[in-house]
């Protein structure tokens, strides 16, 4: 597809262990004003949206603040409303909880910020099965794991129907109860969906109009994609009717030779000394804050509790077989002499997806784009605001000469940035 075109958007969640916040300088990331630049950045950049993560439960460690974490998020839709305002095109999308929402409610705002934007509101669809969160609702545990994804076909289809509606919506089942009648004009924000399970993948073939996955890696996007376009038959939609956005990261330099340097000093740069520790403290289920970082691994025993589902972030499979991993660990820095920050390093990497000059990742976007394997990607930065300045002023030029990037706007909606057919 010579013609195809790249939409990118931009991940941002506030706060947390993946900023280099020796770079941050005087850039304060929770005010509203270091969320207006990075968008108006963006808006320079030409970019579909802006994305914005979702806390619903501050992370700890071992039952108190991670202080070296995600340390809170303000709401979603209240700051991408503060943000409608003071931008004019890009797209404002929230992260939003099919779990731990009311569909009559997260409907009604999430179309308030549609109207009020101007048709320039998405929603990042997410599920989750952790009790810890749930607790912090008084509803710990409540939703089996192989029922997040009928929990959330159901909360969407809910959704749409309420945005489409002028008369009473009614849903009575074990997952999703509601009765109400829309109080804001029609309206469709965008659908997007993360995940990439089964149950996601059909969940954004009926549903998404845009999908969030972890594909970056030519090969497996392209059979990715191939997989869910050929799911869209089944629900009676387009092959064009769903964008694929994987998230990825960038990492620029002058040379390739200096952007995997650059890469490897962010690698190591991110995983500061207390975030080591932390890592360890969480499978060991101790304080191990008395350990050097840069020395041996803790000589004393972890607890033989499964890992604390406070940390949040920790998938099915690593819940369990922590003792078996940890035995791994002493092993393999046995085996190489690695101190606790080398280990973590090795075992827990940072990845950056995409590392060379501007030139070389502009071919390697433009063959993505123009193979279908992405429609394009939502970016994540390390370091804020130079990281995102970086991709507008050195990398967006390239892909403009490739033919593969906007050069202006073209519409008003982030339907229309998107190239998304026209919804009734």
């Amino acid at each position: 597809m010579s013609d195809a075109q790249l939409h990118l958007g931009l991940f941002y969640t506030g706060v947390g262990g993946q900023y280099l916040w020796q770079e941050a300088g005087d850039f304060d990331h929770t005010t509203i004003d270091a969320y207006l630049s990075v968008a108006k950045t963006l808006e320079r950049g030409l970019f579909d949206a802006f994305f914005l993560g979702e806390g619903l439960r501050v992370r700890e460690n071992r039952g108190r603040i991670l202080e070296t974490d995600v340390a809170g998020r303000p709401d979603a839709i209240t700051q991408l409303a503060a943000l409608a305002g003071a931008t004019e095109h890009i797209g404002l999308v929230a992260t939003q909880n099919a779990t731990y929402n009311f569909p009559a409610d997260l409907a009604r705002r999430l179309a308030t910020l549609d109207v009020l934007s101007g048709g320039r509101a998405g929603w990042n669809v997410v599920t989750t099965d952790n009790a810890w969160t749930g607790a912090n609702f008084r509803r710990g545990g409540w939703l089996p794991h192989e029922r997040r994804y009928e929990r959330a076909e159901q909360f969407v289809s809910a959704a749409k129907e309420i945005w489409a509606a002028e008369r009473t919506v009614e849903r009575h089942t074990d997952l999703v109860e509601l009765s109400v009648t829309p109080t804001v004009p029609r309206t469709r924000p965008v659908v997007l969906q993360a995940g990439d399970s089964p149950g996601g993948r059909d969940l954004a073939a009926r549903h998404a109009d845009a999908v969030f996955s972890g594909n970056t890696e030519y090969p497996k996007a392209l059979a990715y994609a191939t997989d869910l376009r050929s799911r869209l038959a089944g629900y009676g939609r387009s092959p064009d009717s769903l964008r694929i956005l994987p998230g990825a990261s960038v990492v620029l330099g002058a040379t390739d030779a200096e952007a995997q340097e650059r890469a490897e000093w962010l690698r190591r740069e991110l995983l500061t000394p207390r975030r080591a520790i932390g890592f360890l403290e969480q499978y060991w289920d101790k304080d191990l804050s008395a350990y050097d970082p840069d020395g041996p691994l803790p000589d004393v025993e972890p607890s033989s509790a499964e890992l604390d589902p406070s940390r949040g972030t920790l998938t099915i499979s690593d819940r369990t077989g922590k003792l078996d991993r940890i035995r791994q660990w002493r092993e393999l820095a046995a085996e190489k002499n690695l101190s606790i920050r080398e280990l973590v390093l090795q075992v827990q990497p940072t990845r950056h997806d995409f590392i060379g000059t501007p030139s070389r990742i502009a071919d390697e976007w433009a063959h993505y784009v123009r193979t279908r394997a992405v429609d394009g990607f939502i970016l994540g930065a390390d370091r804020l605001p130079t990281g995102v300045e970086e991709i507008v002023d050195r990398l967006i030029p390239e892909l403009q000469e490739r033919g593969v990037y906007r050069t202006s706007y073209t519409g008003s909606t982030l339907r229309e940035h998107l190239d998304l057919p026209t919804v009734d």
